[in-house]
């Protein structure tokens, strides 16, 4: 079993009192590392380096701030494979998706060097007589960050990128559940020497006794979290009391209006790969079908044969497996509780696909019907392959019943008529849409939610926005 380090100050260090968490291969159930259990000293050792760190790095050019994004970027390259086979096996995710995302990730680092050298602010100008005005964006300082554990290095660049880029220092903790591959591609960071020491810190531990420690530390002065909304709500009130700048992205539930006019093969071929990707374990995860009546059939008996095909296993037996396991027996009974309670109020499993027993904490892929919108399993967040169906009778009914949960993060529009694709996005109240597709991305275009899905934007110019503050400078010219 391999022990991976924290990484402080630019070294590879245990935890202030040597204690170690061991880390379980969710497909197996069996041990696969150790790491770090993290403690209150470990948070201040880390706020400590990054902030003597601060003024170095805030100080340091926008170019040479780039350099080091692109060195990353090139470390992330040459050790992709190494990455995901360790985020293949912690997560439970299949090696083909684990491969495909190292490349987008590097992506997202050279784009992060690339904004660094190009911030933008309103001209600098004589906005009242006798003075001259100019606006400067400055790094916030120490940013705590606390990573996921659903996509632990590739949301861990969508935080640490942008807040490099904008000149600030990191303390990020990535899940406990989930450290391995971000701490190895830190620990491989540090040992190249690609960051001057302090300005990346990843420290292991609970959200307890590390994710509190560094939420609260008086020396952080933001904090950006992705997570569910429960936690993002305990950040923000525990973040109010050092009124530090916050930046959440948290839960979705994300709807598929399907109208009738619509290509009914292309929408089963995205919820087969949107729905169960990462074992929906994903916020823009497509887990509500809104179809309209008149293709509704039609869509049940093209779904069937595409969800029950899927091939689920442990991700070790070959790149064949589509979709692993849940992260963990408790996930594994939560999705499960989900079900059973839906079952109970009436709803129906249309459609079920086939799952391993054993030790694995492995969930058949479903689709369900008969569910009403006031309904737990439509209103809440499940993080499993779990997928709902509602026949609309009109458009009306689609938009209403798309945007009427908490949640705000991603939705999707199928149908020909461009003129009704782009009504719909201007009424759907979600922070990403898209128009007959469903998941992708592009570094250059920002993703974040509305409503409980939380605030701040990740990837783009926006989010290195997001990791700074606005000085107005005013000269007198007398």
């Amino acid at each position: 079993m391999s022990a991976f380090p924290n990484v402080v100050g630019g070294e590879l260090v245990t935890a202030a009192d040597r204690a170690t968490r061991d880390v379980v291969n969710p497909a197996t159930g069996v041990l696969i590392a150790s790491v770090p259990e993290g403690s209150a000293a470990d948070v201040e050792r880390a706020v400590s380096a990054a902030a003597a760190a601060a003024a170095s790095w805030g100080n340091a050019t926008p170019g040479a701030r780039a350099q080091v994004l692109l060195d990353l970027a090139e470390l992330l390259d040459e050790h992709a494979e190494e990455l995901a086979q360790l985020e293949s096996a912690n997560v439970g995710k299949p090696i083909l998706l684990a491969r495909s995302e190292n490349p987008i990730s590097a992506d997202n680092l050279r784009f992060f060097a690339a904004a660094a050298r190009n911030l933008e602010g309103p001209a600098a100008g004589e906005y009242i007589a006798g003075h001259t005005s100019m606006v400067r964006r400055e790094p916030v300082g120490v940013v705590g960050q606390i990573a996921p554990w659903n996509y632990p290095l590739q949301m861990a660049v969508w935080k640490l990128g942008p807040a490099l880029a904008a000149g600030n220092t990191v303390v990020l903790k990535p899940s406990e559940l989930t450290p391995l591959s971000l701490l190895r591609f830190a620990a491989l960071a540090a040992e190249h020497e690609l960051v001057p020491p302090g300005v990346l810190n990843v420290i292991s531990g609970d959200g307890v006794h590390v994710g509190a420690g560094i939420i609260a530390h008086p020396a952080v002065r933001m904090v950006s979290i992705t997570g569910d909304v429960s936690t993002g709500k305990i950040v923000a009130k525990t973040a109010s009391d050092t009124l530090k700048k916050v930046h959440l992205e948290l839960g979705g539930k994300a709807p598929m209006i399907v109208f009738d006019d619509a290509d009914i093969d292309a929408v089963v071929s995205a919820v087969r790969l949107g729905g169960y990707l990462n074992s929906g374990q994903d916020c823009t995860a497509s887990s509500r079908i809104l179809v309209a009546e008149a293709v509704y059939d039609e869509l049940v008996a093209k779904l069937k044969p595409a969800v029950e095909s899927l091939s689920v296993g442990d991700p070790a037996s070959g790149e064949s497996v589509e979709m692993g396991p849940v992260i963990s027996a408790g996930q594994r009974e939560r999705v499960e509780g989900f079900v059973a309670r839906a079952v109970d109020a009436g709803a129906r499993v249309l459609i079920s696909g086939s799952a391993p027993s054993g030790n694995g904490s492995f969930v058949a892929p479903m689709v369900l019907g008969g569910v009403t919108q006031e309904a737990e399993i439509v209103q809440r967040e499940v993080f499993g392959p779990v997928v709902t169906l509602q026949p609309f009778s009109d458009e009306t009914q689609a938009l209403a019943w798309a945007n009427g949960v908490d949640y705000g993060l991603a939705a999707s529009v199928w149908t020909r008529d461009v003129a009704r694709a782009l009504d719909a996005t201007r009424r759907l109240q979600f922070g990403v849409v898209w128009i007959n597709d469903h998941l992708p991305f592009a570094s250059e275009m920002p993703h974040g939610g509305f409503k409980q899905s939380g605030y701040g934007k990740d990837m783009s110019v926006y989010a290195v926005q997001e990791y700074t503050q606005v000085k107005h400078v005013m000269i007198s010219l007398d």
